[in-house]
């Protein structure tokens, strides 16, 4: 049975609230060739992550990004994090952590993209799997993420992955 696209933004959680997060898959000696995570923090390795994140997000120019991302780094933690092969950006994410009521303690995702070059060879589960070991550590007890209705192969990737629609993101203009 096909999953439904629903016409609204939904944020999915992992696994329920079961707390089981999939072991983190990173080599153990690191090598060029083996794809590695990268947490950008300069100038350089933010922009480095803006073509593979123009994908996601075709609106935002490369300045308007490192000033926004900049922003959002300082004011509301977010954070990038970057799957690497021989020093090319293969996949990105942007996250945060937050703390809500009625979920206590989470990672939220923000954006996340695979370079459309390289889907299906494993970045963007890789980065999944990162992120996931990340909140582990964080002592979330959730991870959420929120994606666009239309992107119904990222859908398939994160039913497979083990996440589920829980809610329902309604926004309107202000």
């Amino acid at each position: 049975m096909a999953a439904a696209v629903l016409p609204f933004r939904v944020p999915l959680s992992i696994r329920g609230t079961s707390g089981y997060f999939p072991p983190l898959a990173l080599p153990s000696t690191p090598d060029a060739r083996d794809p590695m995570i990268l947490q950008p923090e300069t100038d350089e390795q933010i922009l480095s992550t803006h073509e593979v994140m123009r994908q996601l997000r075709p609106h935002l120019s490369a300045d308007d990004y490192l000033q926004r991302v900049r922003r959002m780094m300082g004011t509301d933690g977010y954070r990038l994090a970057a799957a690497m092969e021989d020093g090319v950006v293969r996949a990105v994410a942007g996250y945060r952590y937050m703390e809500m009521l009625y979920c206590g303690r989470i990672l939220y995702v923000d954006d996340l993209v695979t370079d459309d070059a390289t889907r299906s060879r494993g970045f963007g589960k890789q980065l999944l799997d990162w992120l996931y070991a990340q909140a582990r550590a964080q002592g979330c007890e959730q991870f959420h993420l929120d994606s666009g209705v239309q992107r119904a192969r990222a859908h398939r990737f994160y039913f497979r992955e083990g996440l589920t629609v829980t809610a329902f993101h309604f926004a309107g203009p202000v």
